[in-house]
């Protein structure tokens, strides 16, 4: 198996470690293999592709690390066409919220979505995906 360098910072770390731990992970080697292939397969899901999606986006970060809040200001105008929604929320004393809605389809969500886990200082990226076209018709009552 091939050996990887990676850096990351010291509370992550003692994080991953703790998790193993609890959970009867042999190593943190062990819970970054199984995080790397859960990321690289979560836009895999074949019932998703060349379909209508929606997906709601959150990401929380601290409005102290203003480079954070102007890299979602940037996101969203560059994908104008996909963000169908937006929302900005404080949330405590440091943190702010930020809220995304999509539509589109999973190559162009799935783009979105890694470009806001890219972002440095990010503390939590959380999303969801739906196919829009399981709402069905509207009818009348």
């Amino acid at each position: 198996m091939t050996v990887v360098s990676v850096s990351m910072p010291e509370e992550l770390l003692e994080r991953i470690d703790r998790f193993a731990e609890d959970h009867g992970y042999t190593g943190r080697s062990e819970v970054v293999r199984e995080s790397a292939r859960n990321l690289l397969g979560e836009f895999e899901d074949a019932s998703l592709e060349d379909r209508e999606l929606m997906a709601v986006v959150t990401v929380l970060f601290n409005y102290e690390t203003t480079s954070v809040e102007e890299r979602m200001m940037r996101l969203r105008h560059e994908h104008e066409r996909l963000v169908a929604s937006n929302f900005h929320s404080h949330v405590g004393a440091h943190y702010c919220m930020e809220l995304f809605v999509l539509e589109g389809r999973l190559e162009e969500i799935s783009s979105f979505v890694g470009k806001i886990r890219a972002t440095q200082d990010t503390l939590s990226v959380d999303y969801s995906v739906m196919p829009v076209d399981e709402f069905g018709p509207v009818t009348p009552e």
